[in-house]
């Protein structure tokens, strides 16, 4: 637990922790923690997503929250592939009890660079407004990839996390243009709710481990997992 806090904000920290899986508190740092719980308080006062763009670097970092459904990841990324960005990494954190927020951070590039200040502004403008159904991210990827093309060289694979006690839904594929986009939308097909993630890049793939809840907020039975596992790994090689 982050040190030299206010007992009054330790407490709100404690309360606002009980809302995420067990391993929260535990793995994730203090830091992470209270940058979530600021996330929090603004999308309270705000009552509308929160999205921004920080410099970190010579990347940009894009941080994130709202309400958790399943088709926040698939409008998030469709966005940053209609903008040609780059994800070099992934923080997400859902809550598994009311409110049922989600905070993400994912650090971009445009180029090797990070964002010009007027492509950030344009990037969460158009984010906020793929989550009001006003910009249609699938008719403006479809002008730049063929969203029906399948992935190539997928695996999928689907267990019960035992450190984390959470069902996992491990997805490896060859890099491409729109590979975050595709996966998120195969996601979405299946309803699935998306609450922590895991993303590894190394020698030309990508391989993401998306710890879940089924529909309607669920645990997933392992039986269940396997089917899902095989349905997402049909859809992202075309053939959904």
């Amino acid at each position: 637990m982050a040190q030299g806090l206010k007992s009054s904000t330790l407490e709100l920290l404690k309360r606002f922790n009980r809302s995420f899986p067990q391993f929260y508190e535990q793995f994730v740092s203090s830091e992470s923690q209270l940058q979530n719980l600021r996330l929090a308080y603004r999308l309270y006062k705000s009552r509308r997503a929160v999205i921004e763009m920080k410099p970190e670097g010579n990347k940009t970092a894009l941080y994130f929250a709202y309400r958790n459904q399943s088709f926040l990841l698939s409008d998030i990324f469709g966005v940053l592939a209609a903008y040609g960005l780059t994800i070099h990494s992934l923080s997400l954190y859902g809550q598994i009890r009311p409110p049922m927020l989600v905070f993400i951070k994912l650090v971009v590039s445009r180029g090797s660079k990070a964002l010009t200040e007027k492509t950030a502004e344009n990037v969460c403008r158009a984010i906020r407004e793929a989550l009001a159904g006003r910009f249609e991210v699938e008719e403006m990827l479809a002008v730049e990839f063929n969203l029906d093309a399948g992935l190539e060289q997928v695996e999928t694979d689907f267990h019960i996390d035992q450190v984390f006690h959470l069902p996992a839904l491990l997805i490896e594929a060859d890099n491409q243009p729109g590979l975050f986009y595709k996966v998120m939308y195969a996601i979405w097909q299946e309803d699935l709710l998306v609450i922590s993630a895991n993303l590894l890049v190394w020698r030309g793939r990508t391989r993401l481990i998306l710890y879940l809840l089924g529909p309607n907020e669920n645990i997933i039975p392992e039986y269940l997992g396997q089917k899902i596992a095989e349905s997402v790994r049909y859809r992202l090689m075309g053939r959904g």
